[in-house]
């Protein structure tokens, strides 16, 4: 990865708004997903298409409850698999539902560990407690972070403000010395509706040019 030197006049021009604290989403920032590697997985097992199984799911709301922290886990799978008419164990579900993610990481490591030398390094993510403890074994780069701001713990899910609130907290320092990325634009409005100098994601290469702009450097 190439690494660039901000230009004087770039310095000068972002002096006002220097960051103290580097906030990355998680999924398809991180860690790449898609939900329809754990669909292929189920059908199978209730014999429902794979382009069916959201569509049963979605109006029961019953994911978005999970991941603000609504519901437990077990309680999760049980509801979920009503849904389904599936029967498997508690475990072999765990292992389908965090299929989804992809084994290449979309950010490197050493970006990640070199952020977190010089500054406050937080991850703030709609997530439940079935995908994120998968994450943690899975994906060793999460150790870099200082502070996890997870909707499932928070009780809350981005874009409201409680989640927002609660990463600022974790950041600790001012929302203007909080750059913040997030795939969905959504979730950048609100960050910058709450103060923060937020970018949407587009690659790795596209955020350490934002975060040079902005005078975050690091080397290894």
């Amino acid at each position: 990865m190439s690494f660039m030197i901000p230009s004087m006049r770039d310095l000068r021009s972002l002096s006002r708004m220097a960051v103290k604290a580097v906030i990355f989403d998680l999924g398809k920032v991180i860690v790449p997903f898609d939900f329809k590697r754990s669909y292929a997985k189920l059908a199978p097992l209730c014999g429902i298409s794979i382009a069916e199984i959201p569509a049963r799911i979605a109006p029961s709301g019953l994911i978005d409850l999970f991941e603000s922290g609504g519901i437990e886990p077990r309680e999760f799978v049980r509801e979920f698999s009503k849904l389904l008419n599936l029967d498997t164990s508690y475990e072999d579900f765990c292992e389908i539902w965090a299929s989804i993610f992809l084994p290449d990481t979309l950010i490197p490591d050493s970006m990640l560990e070199g952020i977190a030398r010089g500054y406050r390094l937080v991850l703030l993510s709609n997530t439940n407690a079935i995908h994120f403890e998968m994450l943690r074994r899975t994906y060793p780069l999460l150790r870099h972070f200082h502070s996890f701001v997870l909707s499932y713990e928070v009780g809350a899910m981005k874009p409201l403000p409680a989640i927002f609130l609660r990463a600022i907290e974790e950041a600790q320092c001012r929302p203007e010395e909080c750059f913040y990325t997030d795939d969905l634009a959504v979730n950048i409005e609100a960050a910058r509706a709450h103060g923060m100098d937020a970018v949407q994601f587009e690659s790795a290469e596209q955020i350490e040019a934002e975060l040079h702009k902005r005078g975050v450097l690091w080397r290894l």
